[in-house]
């Protein structure tokens, strides 16, 4: 039975305290536990065992278990879907939907209701949750006094706005009159171990309101036919190419790689993406080591499962060290007991925070703060595993077998005094050679796929490395001689020097796999020319082609380049179909809800 604010004297924080602490404890320590609070209260007298669990038992639930996701990359649906197979397996009917696929008013119908949602951007839903978000915090929204549910928050620390979607669904569902089945869990970028021991715990408060108990939940085998390699166990792909797609002169360098998947088993669909484990710059991992006066060769255990590594190796191949958070820069100002790093994170100075956060590492740290002295161990022990890259695939499996590409662009910028360089990018640009491996593993998509219909008519616009899963679509395409009409919209700097993928797309053109390509290269003209600019000049066809059905996927960066693309499509809808703004949202909307608006954004 999980304790609740409403059926004990406790209030919200000590329930979920206890309801943490209660799953794990033996009956031994529950009967011990029993009789030591009974004697510590004057004038009671511990009841036995049985009765007390009579007394204790709640109401048999309902055996039907709802899990709803919201997911950009694919992670929280991956969660979803493992726990609705071990909920399955324990013998209760569960149901696994996508936000958008859900009716919202069905909400009052269930009583077991797990959420899975990732944050998007700052703070915002998923575009696949978006609509369920809206909903519930709309007057639209029903009391829900017989829901029983819990939530499984997936998110990045580095953000302010940490696992902010899944902290708003938890508080909704609350105000809404529903109790919490077992507390919500925050999840950071490593979130294998703490969204099982969610999992568990879910499923042990289940089990207990049907007067039963829960197996230990182990680890899900990968479905025969499938490949053993996954993102706990990446696959180690050797590097066959690795090209810079731009030319000489160019202010850009963009890496094509092509890896062997030979004899990994794995697969993928066009819209899927690659997770990469890159390693850090080994000249950062020295200058971090340097400055604290570590021995690089000193045995450090990097994780709970007692793994030992030398310190360079931990700190090249498994830490993340290139990006600060908050919670990171309060632990290190805890270990160090620096006073100024001490005064800097302390209550009311969040803003400056933020401003220190910013474009900084973990050297800066330990330089603007003279830190030193503090054991290798000690200071590891804060620090999070380095997490995967995620990129576009910019191939076809049917068209490219046993191989998968990549379209990486090199980062490279000054902050504070020093060059930084993107972690993943620049091993892939500066030190990643054929011959070289790389540990992947295939993250599927199902939110940014080729219609089924090979029919549909579709509309690309992905400027710069926002081009690479639309050469997929296209590879694809070509290789199952889809009749449907497609129109790419390509932008970068330079047509001599960026035009990624040049000599491919004119032979698509020529052969009629691409119907339509439009470019903008927005250093080539006095007035900067860009996507939606091309998008806006043909708004009478675009239109047409969205009103015979047309998909439209947008890839690439979400702050700018989507957002101003989404803004142009409204303006285009409500100019060519003589609708107010109002009814180009709901048309757009509706778009999204059909899966004829989808975007991989970043």
């Amino acid at each position: 039975m999980q304790i609740q604010v409403m059926n004990s004297p406790f209030n919200q924080e000590q329930a979920e305290l206890l309801n943490r602490l209660l799953p794990t404890l033996t009956e031994t320590q529950k009967n011990w536990l029993s009789g030591y609070m009974a004697a510590s209260v004057p004038g009671t007298v511990a009841a036995p065992v049985e009765e007390a669990k009579a007394q204790s038992a709640a109401p048999a639930i309902s055996k039907e278990v709802t899990i709803l996701y919201g997911s950009q990359s694919g992670n929280a649906q991956g969660l979803a879907k493992n726990a609705g197979k071990t909920l399955t397996e324990s013998g209760f009917q569960v149901t696994v939907s996508a936000m958008s696929d859900f009716k919202p008013n069905n909400l009052k119908k269930i009583q077991n209701l797990l959420i899975v949602a990732s944050t998007h951007g700052e703070g915002e839903p998923p575009d696949n949750a978006i609509s369920f978000h809206e909903f519930l915090y709309s007057k639209r929204a029903p009391k829900l006094d017989n829901l029983n549910f819990s939530v499984l928050a997936l998110g990045d620390s580095s953000y302010e706005l940490f696992c902010q979607t899944g902290k708003d669904f938890d508080q909704r569902l609350a105000e809404l009159g529903g109790t919490r089945l077992y507390p919500r869990f925050d999840c950071d970028l490593d979130y294998d171990e703490p969204a099982a021991e969610w999992l568990e715990g879910v499923l042990v408060s289940l089990s207990e309101a049907q007067g039963g108990s829960a197996a230990p939940v182990e680890a899900a085998a990968a479905p025969t036919g499938e490949s053993v390699y996954s993102r706990t166990n990446p696959f180690k792909a050797e590097v066959l190419e690795n090209i810079n797609l731009n030319g000489r002169g160019s202010n850009k360098e963009t890496r094509h790689l092509e890896l062997s998947l030979e004899g990994s088993g794995l697969t993928f669909e066009p819209g899927d993406t690659l997770g990469v484990y890159p390693e850090n710059d080994p000249a950062l991992v020295e200058a971090l080591i340097g400055e604290m006066k570590w021995d690089p060769e000193e045995k450090v255990t990097v994780n709970k499962q007692g793994e030992v590594r030398s310190l360079k190796d931990a700190l090249t191949s498994y830490f993340e060290i290139t990006v600060l958070t908050k919670p990171l820069l309060g632990q290190v100002a805890e270990i160090s007991a620096s006073e100024e790093l001490l005064e800097l994170v302390s209550p009311g100075n969040e803003e400056k925070v933020k401003a220190y956060l910013e474009g900084r590492d973990l050297l800066d740290v330990i330089r603007d703060f003279s830190l030193s002295g503090i054991p290798a161990q000690k200071f590891i022990s804060i620090l999070r595993k380095i997490p995967a890259r995620l990129y576009s695939i910019s191939s076809s499996l049917a068209a490219n077998p046993d191989e998968v590409h990549l379209t990486i662009g090199a980062v490279r910028y000054e902050a504070h005094g020093r060059e930084r360089n993107g972690v993943c990018s620049i091993l892939c640009a500066e030190r990643l050679q054929p011959g070289d491996t790389l540990p992947i593993y295939v993250q599927h998509n199902q939110n940014f796929k080729l219609p089924a219909n090979p029919d549909t008519p579709v509309i690309m616009i992905g400027p710069g490395t926002g081009v690479a899963p639309f050469r997929s679509f296209m590879q694809e395409r070509e290789e199952i001689g889809a009749e449907g009409k497609s129109w790419m919209f390509f932008g970068d700097q330079h047509f001599v020097t960026d035009f990624l993928y040049q000599t491919e797309w004119q032979k698509w053109l020529q052969d009629g796999v691409l119907t339509k390509m439009d470019v903008a290269f927005s250093r080539d003209t006095d007035e900067k020319v860009y996507v939606q600019h091309r998008l806006l000049e043909h708004s009478k066809e675009v239109f047409e082609w969205l009103q015979e059905g047309a998909v439209v996927y947008i890839c690439g960066d979400e702050k700018n380049m989507a957002h101003d693309v989404h803004n142009t499509l409204l303006e285009i809808i409500e100019k060519e179909g003589g609708m107010s703004r109002e009814e180009a949202v709901q048309y757009l909307t509706d778009m999204q809800q059909q899966k004829r608006y989808q975007r991989d954004v970043y």
